[in-house]
C-alpha cells in the first residue's frame, strides 16, 4: 500500500503549483526539492513576463497553455496580493525585413486569442517614446509579475491543504512496481502510486533513473542580463522585444520593466558548462561532456557557428550587449547599463538536432514526466498543473 498519493520532484514553480492543485483536490502529496529554498533554478531566474502568446504554434501546448496560463496567473496574483501588472509590450521591427515576420507574429497573436495591434512608427512611439522602429506589434496583455513570489504562496497554499513539502531532500533512486513508485533520496525513501517529475534542469536524467527514456536530451543554455542604471530607466515604459529569430527558440535581447521598477536588458544565450552554471567559472566535466558528445548538441552546434560564436561574444563585450539593445532603444550606451545576474533554461534538444518547439509531457506507467517546460512555463505553471491533474484521473 502507498505511503503518499503522488511523489512529486522538483521545487520551481511548475511542480509547486502541481502539489497545489492535487493537494487541493484531496491527493496525499509529498514534493520533494534539493534546494534550501522554492524556486531556486529556473523560476527565480527569469524576467518576471506574464507572456499573452504571440510567438507559439497554434494548437500547440504551449500556445493553448500560455494564452490560458496569461489569464489565470492575473487571476492568482489578483486573489492573492502578489504584485503584479497587466502592462502590455511591443514587438518591434527594427528593419524592413523583418515586418513580415512581425505580420505571422500578428496572425498567431490572432489565432491563440491574444489581443494585439499592429503598429506604425509614430503609434509605437506613443508607448515607447524612445525606441527605434518601423512597425511594431502591440500584444496588450503581456504583463509582469514576481514569480518566486508565486512559488511561495504556492507552497503556502499547498501546505495548508496537507502536502508535504521536503527542501534539502535530492532524489537518487526512482524503482517502480505494478503497485507503487518507490523514490529513494538523501534523508530515507517515500512511496507513492504516482510520481510527477518537474524536475526542470535535472528533469531527463530524472526520466532516466525512473527507468524511462527521455524524447529529448537537456541542454542547459546560460541567459546573462543587464539592467540600466537607475537615472536611465525612463527610456523604457513597459517591455520591448525584438522580432525574434524563427530558427531559435529565444526570443532576443529584450528591454523588461521589473514589478519593482528596475529595468533589465537580456538575456543572450551561451551554452551552461554546467547544468546549473551561473557563470563561466561554474564547470562541471560529467555535463559539459554529457552536453558536448550528444549526437543532438552537435548537430545544432554545426548548423549555428556563426550564432553562438555571436552570443560568446556578446556574453564577454558589454559594448556589444549594449549594441544589441540600442538597434532597439538607439540612446542606450555601454555607460547606462550594467551586470544583473543570469538564468540557465533548460533547452530540450532531439537526437537529429532540432529544439523542442513544444512541452514535452511524457506518460509511463505511475509515472509523468515533464520534460520540456522553459518559456513560458512560468505564465502556464497553473494550466500544466491542470493537465497533470487530468493525466492522473485519465
Amino acid at each position: 500500500m502507498a505511503e503518499q498519493d503522488v511523489i512529486i520532484i522538483g521545487g520551481g514553480i511548475v511542480g509547486l503549483a502541481v502539489a497545489e492543485r492535487l493537494s487541493r483536490s484531496g491527493r496525499h502529496v509529498t514534493l520533494l526539492e534539493k534546494e534550501s529554498s522554492w524556486a531556486a533554478h529556473q523560476t527565480g531566474h527569469n524576467s518576471g513576463v506574464i507572456h499573452a502568446g504571440p510567438y507559439y504554434k497554434p494548437g500547440s501546448l504551449k500556445a493553448t497553455m500560455c494564452t490560458a496560463g496569461n489569464r489565470s496567473m492575473v487571476e492568482f496574483a489578483r486573489e492573492h496580493g502578489i504584485p503584479h501588472e497587466v502592462c502590455g509590450k511591443l514587438i518591434v521591427a527594427t528593419d524592413q525585413k523583418e515586418l513580415p515576420r512581425l505580420q505571422t507574429l500578428f496572425e498567431r497573436a490572432t489565432a491563440n486569442g491574444a489581443p494585439s495591434r499592429l503598429l506604425g512608427p509614430e503609434e509605437a512611439r506613443e508607448y515607447e517614446p524612445h525606441v527605434s522602429t518601423v512597425g511594431a506589434l502591440r500584444v496588450e496583455t503581456t504583463g509582469i509579475i514576481d514569480y518566486a513570489a508565486v512559488s511561495r504562496r504556492l507552497a503556502e497554499l499547498a501546505t495548508e491543504h496537507g502536502a508535504d513539502l521536503r527542501l534539502g531532500t535530492e532524489v537518487v533512486g526512482v524503482a517502480s512496481t505494478p503497485d507503487e513508485v518507490v523514490v529513494t533520496h538523501t534523508n530515507g525513501e517515500v512511496r507513492g502510486g504516482w510520481l510527477i517529475n518537474c524536475a526542470g534542469l535535472q528533469s531527463d536524467r530524472v526520466a532516466r533513473m525512473a527507468g524511462l527514456e527521455p524524447e529529448a536530451r537537456i541542454v542547459p543554455f546560460r541567459g546573462e542580463y543587464y539592467e540600466l542604471v537607475e537615472h536611465r530607466r525612463d527610456l523604457v515604459k513597459g517591455l520591448i522585444y525584438p522580432v525574434p529569430d524563427p530558427e531559435l527558440p529565444f526570443l532576443g535581447v529584450h528591454l523588461t520593466r521589473m514589478i519593482d521598477g528596475s529595468v533589465h536588458a537580456g538575456p543572450n544565450a551561451v551554452m551552461a558548462l554546467a547544468r546549473e552554471g551561473y557563470r563561466w567559472t561554474d564547470i562541471n566535466a560529467a555535463d559539459t561532456a554529457s552536453t558536448i558528445v550528444y549526437p543532438g548538441f552537435l548537430r545544432l552546434a554545426s548548423r549555428n557557428v556563426v550564432t553562438g560564436t555571436k552570443e560568446i561574444m556578446r556574453s564577454f563585450s558589454r559594448r556589444l550587449f549594449a549594441s544589441s539593445l540600442a538597434r532597439l532603444v538607439p540612446e542606450v550606451s555601454t555607460n547606462d547599463i550594467v551586470r544583473a545576474g543570469s538564468g540557465v533554461r533548460a533547452q530540450a534538444i532531439l537526437r537529429d538536432g532540432s529544439l523542442a518547439d513544444d512541452f514535452i509531457i511524457q506518460r509511463a506507467p505511475r509515472q509523468v514526466h515533464v520534460l520540456n517546460a522553459p518559456s513560458p512555463a512560468a505564465t502556464s505553471s497553473l494550466e500544466i498543473a491542470k493537465h497533470i491533474a487530468a493525466e492522473l484521473d485519465a
